[in-house]
């Protein structure tokens, strides 16, 4: 069993598939992105009672939560009448 021979160039003949990805690290482009804008004060402000509106549900929740997750030894525990042989 031979292997295939390559053309004279050293390359394969046919295109390889996505070669434009490997030359792709390569290319510089010479245009810069414009610069980016700077948000106003109002979008500054929005954002920050956003970010603090949420963090005040996430402390809530936990706060309103607490009482049903906490196990009361306190309280006497119901047996039903069943358990007593009733």
């Amino acid at each position: 069993m031979s292997l295939p021979q390559l053309p004279p160039g050293g390359a394969p003949s046919e295109p390889v598939p996505f070669a434009f990805l490997a030359e792709a690290d390569t290319f510089r482009s010479n245009v810069a992105p414009p610069p980016r804008q700077r948000s106003s004060a109002g979008q500054r402000a929005g954002r920050w009672l956003l970010g603090l509106t949420m963090v005040a549900g996430l402390v809530g929740s936990v706060v309103l939560g607490m009482p049903a997750l906490s196990t009361s030894s306190a309280a006497p525990t119901q047996q039903s009448q069943a358990s007593q042989g009733h």
